[in-house]
């Protein structure tokens, strides 16, 4: 008996092969974005700070119940000719009640998220170009990206194919209203 022969891989499917079976060290993050594998060192004390401030305003203002993740990667439909993105947001915001963070997966689906959160870090053209449009291809309806670097919120909306028509930026230290299901004014004046 005769073992059939393989299709060959395509160099899409060595690409997420690969970058699945990478061994990070402890803190660093691989992504795989827009088809390149990005591995960003551990965030410093300012970055940490700035995300705990926005999800202690989210989980205590927000009308309605939201769960929070800073760990948990989405999957996300790719541009064209590349692997599916696998992206790790700095925080992640869900509807309580759809408990979207179960299960033994770390890449979940994005269906659901309401609004991921980035703050820049060393290479802020990532969250401000690559990531972007990722989540706007996810249908992710807010993103919100703090630009350390810039001195501002800004706060990204009603995703189309792969951008965020609507935007709105804000310097740190102003307010910036986040519409339903959030429905109240983040206070940026401690992010500076």
């Amino acid at each position: 008996m005769t073992a059939m022969a393989h299709e060959p891989l395509t160099q899409e499917e060595v690409l997420l092969e690969g970058f699945l079976a990478l061994d990070t060290p402890e803190g660093f993050r691989a992504e795989l974005i827009e088809g390149e594998i990005v591995v960003t060192p551990p965030p410093d004390g300012d970055h940490e700070d700035c995300i705990s401030q926005i999800v202690k305003q989210v989980i205590r203002r927000s009308r309605t119940d939201m769960d929070f993740s800073g760990n948990r990667g989405l999957k996300l439909q790719s541009g064209g000719g590349c692997p599916e993105d696998h992206v790790i947001p700095d925080g992640t915001f869900a509807p309580a009640e759809l408990r979207l963070y179960r299960g033994a997966d770390p890449w979940m689906p994005c269906d659901g998220v309401a609004m991921v959160l980035e703050v820049t870090p060393t290479r802020p053209n990532t969250d401000r170009q690559a990531k972007r449009r990722c989540y706007a291809r996810g249908g992710i309806p807010l993103y919100l990206l703090i630009d350390r670097e810039a001195s501002s919120i800004t706060l990204f909306s009603d995703p189309e194919k792969d951008d965020y028509p609507e935007h709105c930026t804000r310097p740190l230290g102003k307010p910036l209203a986040l519409p339903e299901p959030f429905a109240f004014e983040l206070d940026t004046g401690d992010f500076l």
